[in-house]
């Protein structure tokens, strides 16, 4: 029908004219109210952002001289990150004269891997960049 027939007709009913696919000849369109059209696309919007969940990366650093106790602490608290669902970035910085211990510095990151396995999985094997070894642990998924 003719445009203006239609915003007659909406105007008649109370209702607004709303052009639903311009892209289609003839534009197809719609008697609503424009409002609560808005409302509800606003509403289901929200709804879809509620429902989703954010992955955040955590991360825990590491040094070559840690103690247990404090490697023990930093345990817990991968431990905690990964049952939240995050992801957790073990970074170990390696100062000074560290820097020619790689392999060390690298069994300390895999040790602290191999204490939270339980519950997180290495993306990949830790790697060196620069003065520091990083690796990022997962959580697991539940079935």
């Amino acid at each position: 029908m003719p445009r203006a027939q239609a915003l007659d007709i909406a105007k008649e009913r109370g209702y607004d004219l709303v052009q639903m696919s311009g892209a289609s000849v003839p534009p197809v369109c719609k008697l609503l109210d424009y409002g609560k059209f808005k409302y509800d696309a606003l509403k289901k919007e929200k709804e879809i952002k509620k429902s989703q969940k954010v992955i955040e990366t955590k991360e825990v650093r590491l040094s070559m001289t840690i103690e247990e106790h404090d490697i023990a602490y930093r345990v817990s608290s991968a431990i905690k990150f990964l049952k939240d669902g995050n992801k957790v970035k073990v970074t170990l910085r390696m100062k000074g004269r560290e820097q020619s211990y790689v392999k060390k510095a690298i069994e300390v990151v895999n040790d602290f891997c191999s204490r939270v396995k339980e519950y997180g999985e290495t993306e990949k094997q830790p790697e060196l960049l620069g003065r520091n070894v990083f690796v990022v642990i997962s959580p697991k998924k539940t079935k």
